[in-house]
């Protein structure tokens, strides 16, 4: 019997500041100015003034014997040299990747103890500082997403989850199976086991590739429909050394609520409608501006609908209803000119219990009354119902659209029968996707990604804290793993379920040069241009190219890839998109502004505010498009770009395709 925690050994006191980096293989920069001061004629520079962090005073740091980088809490110290003038001859590089880190301090490595490093990675580091007689003054942990990249870069070519491995070998007159292939990349971990589940529980050790990372198990035969979950030895922060039970982050079936990864193999006939291999489905657009897009839930789009079986209301079935109210609604909008359905969050969400859900009883109370949300409220935690921005496992259906949540072939099949009734109207198919954060981090229940690497997949501030901008654990898709797991996931979706499109939910906490890779990924899976659109909203921490180039507005020119416009939406609604309180009162185009003032706007005069916002819907209307040009309410004759749009160009696409102006 295995737990899902188990705490192997336990640290005594954490240090919970790791406020420096540890970038490429054997370079460590630390968030702070740097002054040099040389006071001994040693060959190494044996004092380094650092400045803390702005809230903090400068501080003169002694490193008697250069004795920095230790190994273990409070362990072994090992030698670490001052670049000096080497700093030059790297910045670049490390600018690169870590714009925000390019004033920090710089230390190198000894080579002798970089062979190391892989050994180290497994324990706790910190940066250590003592006086003459090697007594520790102060010390931080360290970040080390930089250095997993730099050394376990080959992984970025394995194929990792469980998935059919080699080829069938020819005994006689019989053609063995396939072997399953378990592949899971752990590079800090110190075992691994595979645990099989059936009649009885047996947990297999697998091996580690010491070039990738990798941790591998190689079993014989398809193994379709095997439950699994790996059993990962790992270092966390703060915790000590820990036996994790983890579901696999590249599942692609599930249990019910997720409990156990699911072996499945895509192509079997257990996990396709039936005309799936014949089916069709509906030509690519001429031009992404021949898009016209309705979003829709799953659930919702059929939990009502009397004209839908019971059993499959609210389920990914209703829609191969082809007579019923939603399919012949959708049809219609069809013939009117709609071309694609997008689907809110559908892969597997943390947030639904799918088995044993509660739908809350709504007393038919007063417009005003408080007791609807008193009902809804009471059973939050377990509704049936969510939006589905809480990402669990990317690369899998969400089980409670399906009629069995414990049928992991069952979710695909029914998935994709969605998918087939949906081409069949004449529809194309798009994913609303979340890659930008992960619903938990740490060691939480729901937390896969970070219970396997620790540190390694979730977004950092300076003082190791997990950022939160997005509104839960942000990703860090900066980093070359993380980034593979969105790429490898949505073409998957685009192959193996025929997605045509995709919105992504936050885009711009995403590198431009990670989303182009995935353009580029999922256009060859599908073998056609597969459209993406998201939102490229710019802030949080890494507002303005803080730490990489975004997949924001201002930065996708001439990608192909569109953005939300926010410019003629606000102009013709009123407000912004964070508003609360009296800010939700502002008007706009569309809600009276100027012409029929509310209590908040009587008696002021807004005749300039709506000659404004007018030139901000004449803006959505040209397309947004920066070299446009138009002549402002004020008389002036500017191209589009120069126009301010609360501090950012107000025209930014550099093509119609670049864009979606909208208005909600």
């Amino acid at each position: 019997v295995f737990s899902e925690l188990s705490v192997i050994d336990n640290v005594v006191a954490g240090l919970q500041r790791p406020s420096d980096w540890w970038l490429p293989t054997a370079v460590v920069r630390g968030p702070s100015g740097l002054r040099r001061a040389r006071e001994r004629g040693d060959a190494l520079l044996d004092r380094v003034g650092l400045e803390g962090p702005r809230d903090r005073p400068a501080r003169e740091l002694s490193w008697g014997n250069q004795k920095l980088l230790a190994n273990g809490f409070w362990g072994v110290a090992r030698h670490v040299n001052y670049l000096g003038e080497v700093l030059m001859a790297i910045g670049l590089t490390l600018s690169l990747g870590y714009p925000d880190h390019d004033t920090a301090v710089t230390l190198l490595l000894d080579a002798a103890d970089a062979a190391a490093l892989p050994a180290l990675l497994r324990g706790q580091l910190l940066l250590v500082r003592e006086d003459e007689a090697g007594r520790v003054l102060d010390a931080t942990a360290l970040q080390t997403p930089g250095v997993l990249d730099d050394l376990y870069a080959a992984a970025d070519t394995v194929t990792l989850g469980a998935h059919r491995y080699g080829q069938p070998a020819i005994s006689g007159s019989i053609a063995l199976d396939f072997a399953t292939r378990f592949a899971l990349w752990a590079p800090t971990a110190r075992a691994v086991a595979v645990c099989l589940y059936s009649n009885d529980t047996r947990a297999l050790p697998a091996r580690q590739d010491e070039t990738s990372g990798v941790w591998t198990l190689d079993l014989p035969g398809a193994l379709h429909g095997q439950r699994y979950a790996y059993l990962v030895d790992v270092f966390v922060p703060g915790v000590g050394i820990v036996r994790n039970r983890a579901t696999d982050p590249y599942s692609v079936g599930l249990t019910a609520d997720s409990k156990r990864s699911v072996v499945l193999d895509l192509d079997n006939a257990s996990t396709k409608p039936e005309g799936w291999d014949t089916a069709v489905r509906p030509a690519p657009l001429a031009s992404p501006t021949d898009m016209t897009i309705y979003e829709l839930h799953v659930r919702d789009f059929s939990i009502a609908d009397k004209t839908v079986r019971p059993a499959w209301r609210g389920k990914y079935l209703a829609f191969t209803e082809a007579d019923a109210a939603g399919m012949r609604h959708l049809r219609g909008l069809g013939d009117a000119g709609m071309t694609d359905v997008h689907l809110l969050p559908v892969f597997d969400i943390a947030t639904v219990p799918e088995r044993d859900c509660a739908t809350p009883a709504i007393p038919a109370a007063a417009p005003d009354s408080e007791a609807q949300q008193a009902a809804s409220s009471a059973v939050a935690a377990k509704d049936c119902f969510n939006w589905g921005y809480d990402p669990y496992h990317f690369n899998a259906p969400e089980g409670s659209y399906a009629t069995d949540p414990d049928d992991g072939a069952g979710r695909v099949r029914e998935f994709r029968a969605m998918v087939q009734a949906l081409h069949a109207a004449g529809l194309r198919v798009g994913m609303d996707v979340v890659y930008n954060h992960t619903t938990n981090s740490g060691q939480a229940p729901s937390s896969v990604l970070d219970r396997i690497v620790p540190g390694y997949y979730q977004r950092l501030d300076a003082n190791g804290k997990v950022e939160r901008s997005t509104c839960c654990d942000n990703t860090a898709t900066e980093h070359r793993m993380m980034a593979k797991l969105m790429i490898e996931s949505a073409a998957l979706w685009a192959l193996h379920y025929r997605i045509d499109s995709f919105r992504f939910d936050l885009m711009g906490h995403q590198p431009r040069e990670a989303m182009a890779r995935l353009q580029q990924a999922v256009d060859a899976a599908a073998g056609r241009r597969i459209d993406l659109i998201g939102e490229g909203w710019n802030f949080g921490e890494i507002a303005n190219g803080a730490r990489f180039v975004q997949a924001s507005q201002l930065s996708l020119n001439n990608s192909g890839i569109a953005t939300f416009s926010d410019r003629a939406r606000d102009a013709l609604r009123g407000g912004g998109c964070c508003d609360s309180g009296a800010a939700l009162m502002v008007q706009g185009l569309l809600s009276g502004l100027h012409y029929a003032p509310n209590a908040m706007a009587a008696g002021k005069d807004q005749r300039e505010a709506l000659l404004r916002a007018a030139d901000m819907a004449r803006i959505g209307l040209a397309g947004t498009l920066r070299d446009v040009r138009m002549t402002t309410f004020a008389g002036d004759s500017k191209r589009l770009s120069e126009v301010d749009y609360a501090g950012q160009p107000a025209g930014y696409a550099a093509q119609p395709g670049e864009v979606v102006n909208y208005v909600e």
